[in-house]
């Protein structure tokens, strides 16, 4: 038990604890030493009041005191690497932990991440973390050098009297079973009081990145109840896990330093009786005062600990799920294929039993109505998920058994909704190719009909773009997605609706930019607007995640089925427009 409490509070780093634990508790002996002296410095002022008409030996207390000084000393020596590793220690383990966990989560399937609330995962990341942070520097290291003088306390004030020795610390073992036994309460008002702290966090996000819908529509202060009402929740729990555990850890205390009294009462009784002498009585009483303190921290520690050690425990399970298998080499040959696949979303079907066949240095558009599981097809050729049942396969291989990193190398994706980093235009671009030179990434802005618009801005390719891409225009975000395309030269190109909600001018322009990054690549491309994909080599018509139809646009024209259909309205509604008259 005592392992897994170490492996949680740490993360599954535990080795991160021995220098911290290690110098804190040496820090800690050097700490006894004045403690010791200033005991012997005492049994020599009292010896004449014991023994009438013997002298101070005033050579061995200027020693003593002398001692003391270069005990003071030592211990501040002794203090510098334990503040060293505690805090830079825990400061590096949260650091490679947090890069840790975001490469694991980067190796995930897409349905785990899915199923998980993405401001879960970002307070598991920053807030966890920090409280795994604090249980390194703060908590552990303390707990060990507080039950540290307590133990050697113990032992050597048994050699001067075990019954003095015994009244301290009698009622010690009460207060430990009286924590023990409420490990089960504060674990379960911990969880409680995470899940709230989770939701207030996911509420929040919520509220900032919808903030336009929420202004709009005038959704703002205490109208917008959800938030509200997180706050609140997490308002009673936080008030709930310290009155319910507060009471319980002064009791703990109450016990503990009820061993001083204790004490007193047996040592003036034994004093009187004859059977202890003074000098010893009073080496307990300064040596008692002293040993309560550590012990409170231990016992104040602990129910932080346990608080600490949940957060732990959660990025821990997190980092037992299994990423995705496969650990081949994806083959030379590009031919990718769908054999009776059937793929569902939690309990949701999306494609059954579907069998697709995309050949090399071929132009295959996926169209369909909304819903019908074309970009459910794109993500799983791209592996980013793998199938409920039957196979997708390149080079006639699974790809369930390749290297999900080394096949997503062979493929090159722009999506509809183009993301870009809080970073510089060039080293977004940069992002198809890691190595790339500043020529390469102008060259692949050329190619992508974004070179003009970038040299137009403030710092050029060292401008730096807002979060996702907001300081820029669709079609300008777009254009750099696709230069970022090209960079990689992937002989696979999936596109994802790449032109769907462009104006007329900036889908001209994407439009070229695609022509050149599609040549002589194995193309599949989801197309909203028909017009883009009738040259297409072939295009699968898909609904209710099933096939039903495909072949050139002539062909499905002349079929008359769901394309031409599909086709037709959009011919009809290109000249729509918006008008206030009515009727």
């Amino acid at each position: 038990m005592a392992t897994n409490m170490l492996q949680h509070i740490t993360a599954g780093n535990p080795r991160a604890l021995v220098k911290p634990v290690f110098y804190t508790t040496i820090a800690n002996l050097v700490g006894l030493l004045p403690f010791v002296l200033l005991v012997e410095a005492i049994r020599l002022i009292f010896v004449p009041f014991v023994n009438p008409g013997t002298l101070i030996d005033l050579t061995r207390l200027w020693w003593g005191c002398g001692a003391m000084g270069v005990a003071v000393l030592l211990l501040f020596v002794a203090e510098i690497p334990a503040y060293r590793t505690q805090f830079r220690g825990a400061s590096s383990a949260a650091a490679e932990g947090r890069s840790r966990l975001a490469e694991h989560l980067r190796k995930l399937s897409l349905g785990f991440l899915n199923k998980r609330d993405p401001g879960d995962l970002a307070n598991m990341m920053m807030g966890d973390y920090t409280m795994v942070e604090h249980g390194i520097s703060h908590l552990v290291p303390q707990m060990f050098g507080a039950l540290i003088m307590p133990v050697l306390a113990l032992a050597g004030l048994s050699f001067l009297d075990w019954r003095m020795a015994a009244a301290l610390f009698a009622a010690f073992p009460i207060a430990i079973v009286l924590v023990l036994l409420t490990s089960g309460i504060q674990r379960k008002l911990g969880a409680s009081h995470m899940r709230a702290k989770i939701d207030a966090g996911n509420r929040l996000q919520e509220f900032l990145h919808g903030i336009r819908v929420i202004k709009a529509y005038n959704l703002t202060g205490e109208r917008f109840v959800r938030l509200e009402q997180s706050f609140k929740q997490l308002m009673r729990h936080s008030i709930r896990i310290e009155g319910m555990l507060g009471p319980i850890i002064l009791s703990a205390i109450a016990f503990i330093r009820a061993g001083l009294t204790l004490m007193v009462v047996v040592g003036v009784n034994l004093v009187l009786g004859g059977s202890l002498d003074l000098l010893t009585f009073v080496t307990f009483l300064i040596i008692g005062t002293r040993i309560f303190d550590p012990m409170t921290t231990a016992l104040v520690s602990y129910a932080e600990f346990r608080y600490h050690e949940q957060a732990g425990e959660r990025i821990v399970d997190l980092l037992k799920e299994p990423i995705m298998p496969g650990e081949q080499e994806p083959p030379n040959n590009s031919k990718l294929e769908l054999h009776q696949v059937t793929f569902g979303y939690l309990e949701k079907a999306v494609l059954k039993d579907v069998s697709i066949s995309f050949e090399n240095d071929a132009f295959t558009a996926l169209v369909g109505p909304s819903g019908s599981g074309k970009s459910t097809i794109l993500r799983l050729l791209a592996r980013f998920y793998d199938p409920n049942e039957g196979t997708v396969r390149m080079g006639g291989e699974d790809i369930s058994k390749m290297d999900p990193e080394a096949l997503l190398r062979k493929v090159s994706m722009v999506f509809q909704d183009v993301y870009l980093f809080q970073d510089t235009i060039a080293n977004n671009i940069r992002f198809g190719n890691i190595d790339a030179s500043q020529q390469m990434i102008e060259d692949a802005a050329k190619q992508a009909c974004c070179h003009e618009f970038i040299i137009k801005l403030p710092n050029g390719y060292d401008t730096l773009v807002g979060e996702g891409g907001s300081t820029l225009s669709g079609g300008e975000k777009q254009r750099i997605s696709i230069a970022r395309a090209m960079l990689k030269d992937a002989p696979i190109v999936m596109l994802d609706e790449a032109t769907a909600s462009l104006d007329p001018e900036n889908e001209e322009e994407i439009q070229k930019a695609i022509n050149r990054l599609i040549r002589g690549k194995t193309v599949i491309a989801i197309a909203h607007r028909l017009k883009t994909i009738q040259k297409a080599n072939r295009i699968i018509v898909l609904n209710e995640g099933q096939i039903v139809e495909q072949g050139r646009h002539g062909e499905l024209l002349a079929l008359g089925g769901l394309y031409a259909r599909m086709w037709s309205l959009q011919q009809e509604t290109s000249g729509w427009g918006i008008s206030s008259k009515q009727g």
